[in-house]
């Protein structure tokens, strides 16, 4: 819950014009509802991405306060982040409400980044390659191999975000390793291997070269660091590790 609409232009912009070059990776940008249709005009026919921060599983109908795949739609939206661990720590989403908002988002087009990820408590237990594979497990209920590769993942270890901790690359290896594994046993390899898993928690530019370079680690899923001026250094190492 960051940025007005004049704050958004302007940051926007601000991304728009240092990273107009970057092809190599894509960049997605999942501001407040309030400033998507603003910033989708900033975006259009650029090489940025626009994606939204969560979204209901119904085109319309009696849900207060709720927005439709059908309205994200129509504004261009790309992305659409599902389950981040604050929707499911606070706002009490369940599994079986998060895989009902990925199928309504493949069915309207887009791509939903599905956010997985176990609290302390539950990693000091030893719990988390069992809590991982349950919400990714429930999170692709009933999606056939196409729909699978078209979702992407984001580990977000819960005690890794806004705390200022962060997971190790040994870490977070290991885990995207699992959910690797896990999705060519639900599917098939050439299945796991499409699907882009993506880590969040924590991502700062002193942190995020040793987390990108490992094996299993597509991409980040940033949070603070993607509401100022880091955002666009973060950008530049991934570049660095590509090219």
């Amino acid at each position: 819950m960051h940025k007005t609409i004049a704050e958004a232009k302007k940051f926007v912009s601000l991304l728009v014009n240092e990273l107009h070059d970057v092809r190599e990776f894509e960049i997605v940008v999942c501001p407040p509802f309030t400033t998507l249709s603003e910033v989708g005009e900033i975006l259009s026919g650029r090489n940025i991405k626009l994606g939204a921060q969560n979204v209901f599983y119904e085109d319309q109908g009696a849900f207060t306060g709720e927005i439709s795949p059908l309205m994200l739609k129509e504004i261009g939206v790309e992305y659409v982040i599902v389950g981040h661990s604050e929707r499911r720590h606070i706002f009490k989403e369940d599994d079986e409400l998060i895989n009902r908002k990925v199928k309504a988002v493949l069915e309207k087009g887009m791509t939903p980044i599905l956010c997985v990820g176990e609290t302390l408590e539950e990693r000091e237990k030893g719990l988390t390659f069992c809590v991982v594979e349950k919400q990714v497990r429930e999170g692709f209920y009933g999606l056939s191999k196409e729909e699978a590769r078209k979702v992407v993942i984001a580990y977000e270890p819960v005690w890794a975000i806004g705390t200022g901790r962060v997971a190790t690359p040994q870490q977070a290896q290991e885990a995207h390793a699992f959910i690797r594994k896990l999705l060519s046993e639900m599917y098939d390899e050439e299945t796991a291997e499409a699907v882009r898993i993506l880590y969040g928690g924590s991502i700062k530019p002193d942190n995020f070269l040793g987390l990108i370079v490992q094996k299993d680690i597509d991409g980040g899923l940033v949070g603070g660091a993607s509401l100022k001026e880091s955002f666009i250094e973060l950008a530049r190492i991934m570049r660095g590790v590509i090219s």
